[in-house]
């Protein structure tokens, strides 16, 4: 396995020969975030793993983002953000998402010096109790606004979309008050450990519960990660349609989205397995519905097994689990606020 700190440096070497060259977007910057904030550079890449690296562009319509790549035997994940969503520092301070990256200095590049000044701001209140709240704030938001807005117009699979990030973001109001990084795949097996270092894991069943797995077997959800092997490897192969999250549905992608979810089955976690393969398996569908309807309609009954498993086999059900969701954050905020008062990390 690569160490952490040539990968980083290899992802630096991308950015000096694809980004910082191109006038597309208007190159501002470069930064790493994502789950490798934080660690040592002699901390091991997991093959599973990748190097998550944000380029900040002029503009605010910056083109299609590159996604999951492989550069020099290493996996990178390469996104854009305009450079509007980085002028105000008490803005990012205050975003759940954004604020994790500069709590340490994770910058590529930085033409304008803005990045860096804006480092030493964020990393200088990271750990105050108002901007702790304030980001849990900002998760919980983020879940109210979004199960708000599920569409029951719309097809089965974006429907499961809509109701399952929000609800993993659960898992994030969590994280974000124990002053971790709230990780996408791997956000249960994060929460749950936060559970546990602050004597809250009898919290932990009820995320499951919202999710529909907390009783699900393994050998339940091995079937399914195997269904969902076969509707990969055929969509990666046929995608042509552009969605935000095509980069992840990619042959380059597999390590992460099948092989990372093999791994956590194989050692026991297989209920923190759930949240990405039924991500996954809805993403899939949802490029098939686009670029192979036939094939759509023939892996159907398998996403269908794998939701109905969850307890989700109607847009009613959906809507009744939205609401569930919704009733339980009352408690998830009186968690979140125990771990930040228990937090020996927060300041003020």
């Amino acid at each position: 396995m690569v160490k952490l700190g040539a990968a980083r440096a290899i992802g630096a070497e991308w950015v000096a020969r694809y980004a910082r060259s191109s006038s597309d977007a208007g190159f501002r910057g470069a930064y790493v975030s994502g789950s490798t904030v934080g660690l040592p550079d002699d901390a091991e890449l997991a093959p599973s793993s990748d190097v998550d690296i944000v380029v900040i562009t002029a503009t605010d319509d910056p083109p299609a983002k590159p996604g999951k790549l492989h550069y020099r035997g290493t996996l990178l994940e390469v996104s854009y953000l305009p450079w509007s969503q980085l002028i105000c520092a008490d803005d990012v301070l205050a975003s759940y998402h954004l604020a994790g990256s500069f709590r340490t200095d994770t910058i590529i590049d930085d033409p304008t010096g803005h990045l860096r000044t804006l480092q030493a701001y964020v990393a200088g209140h990271f750990a105050a109790r108002p901007w702790v709240r304030r980001r849990c704030q900002d998760a919980r938001r983020r879940i109210e606004t979004r199960l708000a807005a599920i569409d029951a117009s719309a097809p089965f699979h974006e429907q499961v979309l809509s109701w399952l990030f929000p609800t993993g973001v659960t898992t994030h109001v969590l994280l974000v008050a124990a002053l971790r990084n709230p990780t996408v795949r791997l956000r249960y097996l994060a929460a749950r450990e936060v559970l546990a270092d602050y004597g809250q894991l009898g919290r932990y069943p009820e995320l499951l519960d919202l999710l529909g797995c907390r009783d699900l077997p393994a050998r339940h959800i091995r079937h399914h990660l195997r269904e969902l092997t076969q509707v990969f490897d055929v969509t990666a192969e046929l995608a042509r349609t552009p969605f935000p999250f095509s980069s992840d549905i990619t042959p380059p992608a597999r390590p992460v989205a099948i092989d990372g979810s093999q791994e956590l089955i194989d050692r026991g976690d297989h209920h923190e397995a759930v949240f990405w393969i039924i991500a996954t398996f809805a993403r899939c569908h949802t490029i098939l519905a686009a670029d192979a309807p036939e094939l759509h309609r023939a892996f159907a009954p398998a996403f269908h097994a794998a939701v109905s498993d969850l307890g989700i086999s109607s847009t009613e059900d959906i809507f009744r689990r939205a609401e569930e969701v919704t009733r339980f954050l009352p408690r998830l905020w009186q968690t979140a606020e125990d771990i930040m008062a228990s937090n020996p990390g927060i300041s003020g």
